[in-house]
């Protein structure tokens, strides 16, 4: 389910940038986290979220949210957006 939802939605974002602008721009439904990404990388992206009510949602490696998200190398973060 996780697998299909992400990879193939057109409206999501991959990586940390991709996703801290969507956030800013108030278009985010869900995060996506990968558990073995350093904690200074995702504290912003975790903060944000829970400021605006997001849903977070643990991936167990960034290699296994790459994944997921498509494509060939690892992710730390992603989500799906409204646009």
């Amino acid at each position: 389910m996780l697998d299909e939802t992400l990879k193939n939605s057109r409206n999501k974002t991959v990586g940390v940038k991709q996703t801290q602008r969507a956030l800013e721009k108030g278009i985010v439904r869900q995060v996506f986290l990968a558990k073995d990404a350093e904690q200074h990388v995702l504290r912003p992206i975790i903060e944000s979220c829970r400021t605006q009510g997001i849903e977070m949602i643990e991936i167990p490696t960034m290699v296994e949210l790459g994944k997921v998200c498509g494509i060939d190398v690892g992710a730390a973060v992603a989500a799906l957006t409204t646009e």
